[in-house]
């Protein structure tokens, strides 16, 4: 039987820079310091992907490195490259899009082993960067120990890169034929990937992982006590509780839409409810009539039932089951406003409130202003439709609306998620994505799903109105600001274009004129927008100490 021989491709690529010794900066910088004492650095390697079907199908598309480097102020002469692995498009855990081209290289020479690591960052930032991302490589130098040893940057000339073009090889290929539609085929795989990173409305259409297959970390805050409630229209809600102490008890709420998953989220290193509990915070999840995880998220509800019936049933509830008179809030988005609308209608048992993103007074970008202008919710509904959803499902019609979506202009958004166009058209800029790592930005459609027209055609009357008012624009809370005379921190990320930062300025400065400047404060989160705040990567260094904070000053009865 004739044995198949795997056909594969390769080129030679060179790199010059420069470095430093040490770890003492950061590329960029160590580049500027080797260039001064002018400490050279330069590789001739040739990468080789043995099997090419092999390759495209590895997650990391990995292949091999043979060749040398010169680095002369590491006095080992001529290193030469041993076990060398390149990864072509390796995903990045740390960011929510793009990805890396690494290199790893044992070397040795004049009697000295050194190991390079090199790592080309792909992302798009705007403008025509697909250039210097994928000619730029950081480069650190380390002993065989792990210490780094030289930092800098080495980068591709266009010279050298139009050599490194004419130098495409097929391995193994048993016609010139067969050779040919090798390099063609690994052409067109690097150029879709490519294009995927940096084509924005022309990227592929992402594939959407299943939630099933994710893994999942175990919770540091156990899986919770799961406890369903009813309201007085009659409405099923769900509570999750997780004890981790005497302190609040604090009751977190999400914003429209989304399920308490948006906290719970176990993608990054510590979501807010596990940061609660480690401090001896006894944490409540309110899932209300909007959660994609109850059934009352398909019907047809205003701002002001949530008000009016869902938070007096949740509150009640955590105070029976606690014992304690009152209760501390953590209410996010349309979760913050809604709080707000039920203090005013006379919602007792809480003592103090962190208000997230959204208050009385909305301020929204121009986009979202000429959407509730043209009563787009109003025309939607009037079209027969009752809810929308962020689901997508894989049909021609399916594919023809995401193609329509690409168009939707988008500030820090922008993606060949098909769920997440869905959640742009509905919403607006809700995540600053770049403040994401991998796992959250690929569990987003977990998060999110069906919205009721009813609720939209509400917001849409705030939104005109300027502050909240009544499903019929009736002015019945504002009159009633005294019952918010009571501690409250309110949190903005300063980059959110989906409820600008200045509308919940407009809030404490109402409020303070009318009960009293002290009670008031605010916090502008610099660099973050809006659900970024909670699942950003980051978020438990940025962002969860200051409600930690605002909620320990209130944290006793």
């Amino acid at each position: 039987m004739k044995q198949t021989t795997s056909v594969g491709v390769r080129f030679t690529e060179t790199m010059r820079g420069h470095i430093a010794l040490g770890d003492r900066h950061a590329h960029a910088a160590a580049e500027s310091e080797g260039r001064l004492q002018r400490h050279t650095l330069a590789f001739t390697v040739t990468i080789t992907f043995d099997d090419l079907d092999a390759m495209i199908a590895d997650p990391n598309h990995a292949g091999r490195i043979t060749g040398t480097v010169d680095a002369p102020v590491l006095g080992a002469g001529l290193l030469t490259v041993e076990d060398g692995v390149f990864e072509l498009f390796k995903t990045d855990p740390g960011a929510a899009q793009g990805a890396l081209m690494v290199y790893r290289m044992l070397l040795r020479g004049g009697g000295k082993s050194f190991r390079l690591k090199g790592t080309k960052t792909l992302h798009d930032d705007g403008g025509f960067d697909m250039w210097r991302d994928s000619t730029t490589l950081a480069v650190d130098i380390e002993d065989l120990g792990g210490a780094v040893v030289a930092r800098g940057i080495a980068r591709i000339s266009v010279s050298d890169f139009a050599r490194q073009l004419a130098t495409m090889r097929a391995v193994n290929a048993p016609s010139t034929a067969s050779g040919l539609r090798a390099v063609s085929r690994f052409g067109l795989f690097f150029q879709n990937r490519m294009r995927s990173i940096y084509g924005r409305m022309f990227a592929p259409r992402e594939r959407l992982p299943s939630p099933d297959g994710r893994q999942r970390r175990a919770l540091r805050c156990g899986e919770g006590e799961r406890i369903p409630i009813r309201t007085q229209d009659g409405v099923e809600l769900k509570l999750t509780r997780f004890k981790g102490g005497d302190k609040g008890p604090v009751l977190l709420t999400p914003g429209f839409g989304t399920s308490s998953l948006a906290y719970l989220i176990d993608t990054v290193d510590t979501n807010l409810p596990e940061y609660l509990f480690e401090r001896g915070y006894d944490v409540w999840l309110l899932d209300y009539r909007a959660s994609p995880d109850l059934k009352s998220s398909t019907t047809q509800f205003t701002l002001d039932d949530i008000a009016r019936y869902d938070y007096p049933a949740a509150v009640g509830a955590v105070r029976e089951r606690t014992g304690a008179p009152s209760i501390q809030m953590m209410a996010h988005c349309v979760g913050s406003l809604t709080f707000q609308m039920a203090q005013t209608l006379g919602l007792q048992g809480v003592r103090s409130a962190i208000c997230s993103q959204l208050t009385l007074h909305p301020k929204l970008p121009m986009l979202n202003q000429i959407k509730g202008q043209l009563y787009l919710a109003n025309l939607i509904k009037a079209a027969s439709f009752d809810t929308l959803t962020t689901t997508y499902t894989d049909s021609l019609a399916e594919r023809a609306f995401d193609l329509l979506l690409r168009l939707y202009p988008s500030r820090y958004q922008r993606s060949a998620n098909p769920v997440l166009h869905r959640i742009l058209f509905l919403y607006g800029d809700v995540i600053k994505l770049e403040k994401l790592n991998r796992a959250t930005y690929d569990a987003i459609p977990e998060m999110f799903g069906p919205a009721n027209l009813t609720t939209f055609l509400h917001l849409s009357q705030i939104a005109r109105a300027g502050h909240a008012v009544g499903p019929k624009g009736e002015d019945c809370y504002l009159p009633h600001a005294d019952r918010l005379k009571m501690p409250i921190t309110f949190l903005h990320g300063a980059e959110n274009h989906l409820f600008l930062p200045h509308g919940s300025e407009e809030t404490m400065r109402f409020l303070a004129e009318r009960n009293g400047a002290g009670l008031y404060n605010r916090h502008v989160i610099q660099n973050y927008a809006h659900m970024d705040c909670f699942l950003g990567r980051d978020a438990d260094r940025d962002v969860y100490p200051i409600v930690a904070s605002e909620l320990e000053k209130h944290s006793s009865h």
